[in-house]
């Protein structure tokens, strides 16, 4: 029972870490995350989308839809296979996460630790 009460205070941790960065930069955690994903490779598919940020297909559809409402990822149709759909950064999707890589936005301390913990 004790590890489902820290389990909780992470988890609480994080929806504060959450709150403040969508305050912040107007983007979930999610939203953030998939631009952090198309930073390190600059052009997924939806389903390796999915796969990098632990989504089914339709929560990365609605979370593409949303990115792309806010001109963030532009998509990009296959050379090849014109079915075959692609996404990248656009230029301001490119300066919101060199922004937010670049701030010092504060994290709570147990949320901190985690992430300290995790890069050990």
């Amino acid at each position: 029972m004790e590890d489902l009460c820290k389990i909780r205070d992470v988890y609480r941790a994080i929806a504060e870490f959450e709150t403040q960065f969508i305050q912040q930069y107007n983007l979930s955690l999610n939203e953030g995350m998939l631009l952090c994903a198309l930073l390190d490779n600059p052009r997924l598919t939806s389903g390796e989308i999915a796969e990098a940020l632990g989504l089914t297909h339709s929560n990365t559809s609605k979370l593409i839809r949303s990115v792309e409402e806010k001109k963030l990822i532009a998509r990009i149709i296959g050379k090849v296979d014109k079915r075959q759909m692609y996404f990248s950064l656009t230029a301001e999707g490119k300066e919101q996460i060199h922004t937010i890589k670049n701030s010092n936005h504060e994290m709570p301390a147990l949320l901190q630790q985690v992430v300290d913990m995790l890069e050990k």
